[in-house]
Order: structure tokens, then sequence, then C-alpha cells
């Protein structure tokens, strides 16, 4: 959430950012500012009570007779509307709450105007497409001829949106998941294997909730929720921790199988591995200190190290500058990597790296100790290194060859026993 002060001080600049992400805002930016205004005159005449509370209880001690009984009473009066007084802070601290959980965040001036992804700015591109002298398949047609994927048994089993990777279809995911996470753990993250069902509170502190209910999987008998992304448990490893600046920055490299309800995506993708239900991710997260400029430096290095691997993959893409409306309430901002999908004659998301300064630490409590012994908040960041399946559509089909074969990528090698293709059976 962002700093109550902030809301405070530049209500308008306030605004203006959740505009510029197209999330209607204002009322709730101006009924934060009506009921803070309120805590703060109840919360001073509550402190004033008290005062007289203790002024009077001193009193007491050397009072006889009536004027002790009298002053009794009075002190049974300011105790009932010190009651009241919590009573009706209690209630308002609840709505304040809800206000600062849904106001958004504010977008980095670098964040480009837009209502949606398509005026996303391209910042890069690496490498070129692969030109075919054969009628190129797509990924579902290779991955069924060669025997590595079943669409069909899959749906029987659990639905639409769901899929049975097998042989080497199984071997490549695990290949390229451990292949991303071998690499992180060179450039010092830490690697993690974290729950995949969580309590609401770390879905709330990342930012999730409330306003993506919808995505998540809920397991109401338990109170629990399947994750969407690593990011959640992760970024909540150090909930309502002190840490010391001395132990900044920490870098995590999670691992989870990852579910999506895809609520609202009806139509779209509906065959393939583009967008499914069930997933598998690598996402790096950075835990650092509170200064912007180190922030942007880490963004930028977990941008790269995902277009590190992709260039160690061999596959062409390029990098977005995510637009006001594509950017979401938590993240100041996101660049997204679109790798180069031929059966989609175009780029298609596989990263996403986003930032967030304090707005997610907040919300966790997530803190660390300067230098100078002042208690602050957290900045944190996070980027996929790789999902899978969605990374196995750009290997099957910019690295498929004319008699049906798939040559695999030199870098996933040594993890499928020095195999370099895969051939029709």
């Amino acid at each position: 959430m962002l700093d109550p002060k902030r809301i405070r001080e530049a209500p308008d600049a306030v605004k203006a950012g959740a505009r510029k992400k197209r999330i209607p805002a204002d009322a709730l930016v101006d009924r934060f500012i009506e009921l803070d205004e309120k805590r703060r005159k109840l919360a001073f005449e509550r402190d004033e009570l008290k005062a007289n509370q203790n002024r009077a209880g001193k009193d007491m001690a050397r009072l006889q007779g009536e004027e002790r009984d009298k002053l009794r009473k009075e002190m049974g009066a300011l105790s009932a509307r010190a009651k009241e007084l919590d009573a009706e802070l209690q209630v308002l601290e609840t709505e304040i709450e809800g206000c600062l959980l849904r106001i958004p965040n504010l977008p980095d001036p670098e964040v480009p105007e837009g209502a949606s992804d398509k005026e996303n700015v391209e910042v890069r591109k690496w490498g070129e497409p692969p030109r075919f002298d054969f009628a190129p398949r797509d990924h579902i047609q290779l991955g069924e001829a060669l025997d590595l994927v079943d669409f069909r048994r899959a749906a029987q089993l659990a639905g639409s949106r769901n899929y049975i990777l097998k042989n080497e279809g199984a071997l490549l995911e695990l290949a390229v998941l451990r292949f991303a996470l071998d690499e992180l753990v060179k450039k010092g993250f830490a690697p993690m294997i974290v729950p995949t069902l969580v309590n609401r509170e770390p879905l709330v502190g990342t930012a999730y909730f409330p306003g993506g209910e919808e995505q998540a999987y809920a397991c109401e008998k338990d109170g629990l929720y399947l994750i969407g992304t690593s990011e959640v448990p992760v970024t909540a490893f150090h909930t309502d921790e002190m840490l010391e600046e001395s132990q900044l920055p920490r870098l995590y490299a999670g691992y989870s199988a990852c579910y999506r309800r895809e609520a609202g995506a009806a139509g779209k993708d509906t065959k393939g591995l583009y967008r499914i239900h069930q997933f598998s991710k690598v996402e790096q997260v950075v835990v650092c200190k509170a200064d912007e400029a180190e922030s942007k430096q880490f963004h930028q290095f977990i941008l790269a190290n995902s277009e590190e691997l992709l260039q160690k993959l061999g596959l062409p893409y390029r990098v977005v500058n995510v637009c006001g409306g594509d950017l979401g309430g938590p993240q100041i901002q996101k660049f997204d990597i679109e790798t180069w999908m031929p059966s989609r004659g175009g780029y298609g998301e596989t990263h996403s790296a986003s930032r967030f300064y304090d707005y997610q630490a907040r919300r966790l409590n997530l803190r660390y100790r300067d230098a100078q012994g002042k208690a602050r908040f957290c900045h944190t960041l996070n980027n996929t290194a790789v999902a899978s399946p969605r990374i196995l559509i750009p290997i099957l089909e910019n690295y498929q060859q004319a008699d049906g074969s798939v040559t695999i990528p030199e870098a996933l090698r040594p993890y499928l026993g020095g195999r370099s293709r895969i051939a029709p059976r």
C-alpha cells in the first residue's frame, strides 16, 4: 500500500496515477482523506481522555468523602467515553485499511500512456525469427506428432485448458526449469521450493487480494488458496520481520507449481499451452533497501537475467515497457519480455519484470533497520526466470526441422543426457 502520508499530502497526484493505470480511485482517495481526518480527531480526543484519566487517578489517592465519590463518577464517565472512542476508531481503522488496500501504486514517469497491451512500447529486440523453407507446424501439431503432449486425455481428467506432458515433453520442461534455476544460483540467488497452498494474508500482502480473487483457486474448507506464482510465498517469506541493512539485498529463486483460473479469458488462446490452468515457474524475487536508484538497478538486473536465459536458449524476443492501462495496481513499472512464437506470427509474453518500491512491504510489514538505526520498509521486485509449458511453445516451434524433428537447444542438452534432437517415433 501507499504511505498514508503521501496520500494526505498529494491526493491529486495519487488520483492522476490511478487514472494513468485506468483504475478508478478518486472516490477511494477522497474517502480515505475523510476517514483519516475523522480518525485523527477521535484519536486526539481519546488520548486527551486517557490523560485526564491518569491525572484523576493520581488525585483519587488524596481525596476523601464526597469529593472522592464525585471524582469516581467523573472517571467512570471518562472511561465509558474512552471505550466508545476505541470502538469507533476500530471501525474506522478497518475501513481505512480497506481503502489503502485498493488505492493503486503510483506509476513511474517512464511508464508510457496507453489503455491496453497494444500500446506497450518496444524497448529492444534480440535475435531474428527463423525462416522456414517448409510449412511449419504449431506446437500442438509438433507435440502430438512427437508424442510429447496429450490434450484429449487431460481434458477427460481435468477439463479444458489442461494438458499432460510426457516422454521428452516432460523431460524438456524439467530441463528448462532446472537450467533457469542453475543459472540464477550462479548469480547469487538462493533457491527455494515453496508451498503452493497459502493463507489469504500472503496474497493480500503481495497485492493479489483484494481484487484478484476471481483468478485464484480457493480451498474454502481449509481457508487456503492455490498460488498463481511463487512470488507470493517468497516475497512474504520475511513478513513481520525486521532485517538489518547488512542482510540486504536478499535474492531468491522460487520454484513452484502455479494455478490460475483464467477468469475472464473465455475464448482467448483456448488451444494449446499458452493459457492454461496449471504450470511451473522459476521466479526471481529481490528484497532490497528503500533506495529508488538501487531498486531501478535491480529491476534492470532481473530483466537482464531473463534475457540472458533466452539468449542462451537461442530464442528471439523483444522487451516492452508496459503502458499504464496494462500495468496493474501494485506495480511502479513493469517490463515484459515477449518471445517469438511462429504459430502466432509474432511475439507472445513469457516474462514480466515488476518493481514495487515499498508497496508490498508495507502490506507485509517487511522492514529493515538502516545504518542510522531507523526502521524502514524494504523495496521488492520480481521477474519470471522461466515459466513452462509456455516456454515450450517457442522452443518447439523455433527449433522444428523439415523432417518433423525438433532440435534441442544446446543449453538444455546436458539436462537431457546429451540428446540433441527429438525425432518422430
